[in-house]
């Protein structure tokens, strides 16, 4: 065979052989080269495309769909019970379901902190996974079909309830969580039978004291690690841990350390059971007993939004209310322990005459309201529009009681200055507290100027009575930042002192006329956070005592001397003098009101629980007290 015999066609080109350059015309796709190499010749080259971009392969035969379009651009559509529900991408199943009207229980879940998936309990059915899948965890899917309400579901949520139980002490008559606890609401929900534990239940520590203000029993926690994540995450002081395995495993402080945060409270709210506790209200009153009005903390500048627990005319505790601008759902442990002069050393009737004279205390005459304005109309009248007579201010009042208080100053007193009074400044944190422990400083300083008055500082109100430059002084508040025995050696100089006042103190025992004021829970009204938010505050319960509000003792004194006013209300005030303040005069008071109410489920108020009818248990007084 020859030579010619044994060559094969080309046209088809052949690879080039391994490790062979790569320049050939049968390697390269693209136009041919000005100057092609030299070779043997071919009789089919390969024919060059005319642009350099490589024809795109077919499309494969088989594979997977192309996913259809979204039926909702920018959010996710899926049905949950039937229910067609449009959501952003991330929210939570959870949060959708109710949306529409369904309601998937939960324990470990939070809003504000991260998402855990231990308690199980919120496990439902998805369209898209072949088990049952945590409502919390899993993220919505387009077109996904979510059912809550199966008996698979239902039968999962009886097992979670039985063995969250199992070891639970189950001593609710004497628990203070009673008539707030999930357990017991979901035990009524999802459960509703007999235990069937054989033998004994774990044991743990009943009462372990975790710090200055909370209170552990591991027996009745159910590791939803909620109080854990919390101290993590919120104020980032780690000073909580799960400890132990299994039947055995519990909540406690690190060796050597305690629950010393100043957000520990928190940890109680969070609990959806028994476990953590209040130490200040812990065995005080039942959950059932209280009534709550939305309100806003007193003690500092933040100005949180709360809830006000209370019952008969006694405030029992604080608790956070929702306000993403201002605290979110959380407060400090101080501002929620600072309820307590609501309660105690309260100024409860108006009275003439010192009470402290040489040192010694000496009974005072008690008038009535009309009878203790005439009298300190008497005393103010002949030091009006002089420079003997000054005007103390206190940022605890709200903004009704400034507006009508400095009003009066002005027009009535002839006063050009104000001092400023109000609790000493104390410390800050890193998250809520601040240093300034009055709640409505920026509210007296936008009245003051509204009103064109000067606002001095205090310690120069003592050398001007001490000197005898102030022979009289209209307070309305008897907060001092300084010493307040000092200053009542300093106003003992006085001869006229005519306070408004909260609370009994040394200061309030030099007064020559003493009115009994209202507090922020006897009255409505509005405060100014330290960031400058107005903010609105509901009434309670009727005032202690003979107390009315600082506005209301100004109507009083106006009409004493001559000058009677019309105010029935806190809005009137509101409505009638805030025009003249700026940065009041956009605020809308009733479209800013809170709601009167707790959202359903949240913490329902009993029915009738202290002899009044449902609907009515926030107006008037109880006819008994307690129960």
């Amino acid at each position: 065979m020859s030579d010619n015999d044994t060559k094969k066609p080309t046209g088809d080109a052949q690879p080039p052989p391994k490790g062979a350059p790569t320049d050939t015309p049968a390697a390269k796709i693209g136009p041919e080269p000005s100057n092609p190499p030299a070779g043997p010749k071919v009789d089919n080259p390969p024919v060059a495309h005319s642009s350099t971009t490589p024809p795109k392969p077919p499309p494969p035969a088989g594979g997977p769909p192309k996913p259809p379009p979204p039926k909702n651009p920018g959010f996710v559509t899926c049905t949950i019970d039937g229910k067609e529900v449009v959501a952003k991408p991330g929210t939570n199943m959870i949060e959708a379901a109710r949306e529409v009207g369904s309601d998937i229980p939960y324990y470990c879940y939070h809003p504000r902190l991260s998402i855990a998936a231990n308690c199980r309990i919120c496990l439902i059915e998805a369209s898209n996974a072949p088990k049952l899948v945590p409502a919390c965890q899993t993220p919505l899917a387009e077109g996904q079909v979510v059912k809550t309400t199966t008996p698979k579901v239902k039968e999962q949520q009886r097992a979670v309830m039985e063995f969250l139980l199992l070891n639970h002490p189950v001593d609710c008559s004497i628990c203070d969580q009673a008539g707030e606890c999930k357990l017991q609401d979901y035990y009524m929900k999802y459960d509703y039978r007999p235990s069937r534990l054989e033998g004994g239940k774990a044991l743990k520590n009943k009462r372990k004291v975790l710090g200055p203000h909370v209170v552990l029993d591991q027996e009745r926690c159910i590791i939803c690690t909620r109080c854990v994540r919390f101290m993590n995450e919120i104020p980032k002081e780690p000073q909580l841990g799960v400890f132990g395995r299994g039947s055995h495993e519990r909540i406690d402080v690190f060796p050597g350390n305690e629950l010393n945060s100043n957000y520990s409270l928190n940890t109680v709210d969070v609990c959806p059971v028994g476990a953590l506790l209040s130490r200040d209200f812990r065995f005080k009153a039942r959950a059932w007993f209280l009534s709550a009005t939305p309100s806003v903390c007193t003690g500092c500048s933040r100005g949180c939004n709360i809830s006000v627990d209370w019952m008969s005319q006694d405030t029992y505790r604080y608790r956070p209310r929702e306000n993403e601008q201002i605290n979110k759902s959380w407060m400090c442990d101080q501002g929620r322990l600072s309820y307590k002069y609501l309660n105690l050393g309260r100024v409860l009737s108006a009275s003439v005459g010192r009470r402290a004279t040489q040192g010694k205390d000496v009974a005072r005459p008690e008038l009535t309201r009309q009878e203790a304005a005439k009298a300190a109309a008497q005393a103010l009248q002949p030091v009006a529009n002089t420079a003997q007579l000054a005007v103390l201010a206190s940022p605890l009042a709200s903004n009704e009681d400034l507006l009508a208080g400095l009003s009066f100053a002005k027009n009535m007193l002839g006063a050009k200055a104000v001092y400023v009074g109000g609790r000493p400044q104390g410390a800050a944190d890193h998250y809520l507290m601040t240093a300034d422990k009055n709640p409505n400083r920026k509210g007296l300083e936008f009245i003051a100027k509204g009103l064109g008055l000067t606002l001095k500082p205090f310690e120069e109100l003592a050398p001007a009575l001490h000197n005898g430059k102030v022979k009289a002084l209209y307070a309305i508040g008897t907060e001092v930042p300084g010493d307040a025995e000092a200053f009542a050696q300093a106003v003992a100089a006085a001869e006229v002192f005519v306070a408004q006042a909260f609370n009994e103190s040394p200061v309030t025992a030099q007064a020559t006329v003493l009115l009994p004021a209202a507090t922020h829970v006897e009255d409505e009204g509005t405060f100014v956070q330290a960031e400058g938010i107005v903010q609105r505050f509901r009434k309670a319960y009727p005032a202690k005592g003979d107390a009315v509000s600082h506005w209301r003792w100004v109507a009083e004194l106006s009409r004493a001397m001559g000058n009677p006013v019309a105010w029935t209300s806190a809005r009137e005030v509101f409505r009638e003098l805030a025009p003249q303040v700026a940065e009041l005069a956009s605020f809308n008071w009733d479209q800013a009101s809170p709601p009167d109410r707790e959202k359903p489920g949240i913490n329902p108020l009993p029915t009738g629980a202290d002899g009044r009818p449902p609907g009515y248990r926030e107006f008037g007084a109880p006819r008994v007290r307690g129960i």
